[in-house]
């Protein structure tokens, strides 16, 4: 379903090690908003949300709720030194110039 690069593990492990919370894994989804229409959102979490699908990684697991799923199938989320993370999906039919929103 999703992607994540060794780059992007990488880096979430560093923050996952960084923080204070016990943190159960990353949870990325959609919401209506920036340019393009749609907006990417990610948030280290503690918990699992009710109805959340699971994608297990080696150094944590990344939970997708079920309205986003669709939009989110095929995603690769790649992390960049100097840049952040960038995010690379298939359903996107158009997208902004800092990669962060899209249309589907």
């Amino acid at each position: 379903m999703i992607i994540l690069t060794d780059n992007a593990q990488k880096a979430l492990g560093r923050f996952i090690q960084g923080s204070e919370k016990s943190i159960a894994g990353l949870r990325i989804g959609v919401s209506g908003g920036g340019c393009s229409g749609l907006q990417y959102s990610m948030n280290l979490v503690e918990t699992k949300a009710d109805g959340d699908l699971e994608v297990p990684f080696p150094a944590l697991t990344v939970f997708v709720d079920p309205e986003s799923a669709p939009k989110l199938e095929g995603l690769t989320v790649d992390f960049i030194d100097g840049s952040g993370f960038k995010f690379e999906n298939p359903n996107a039919t158009n997208s902004c110039g800092c990669g962060k929103s899209f249309a589907a």
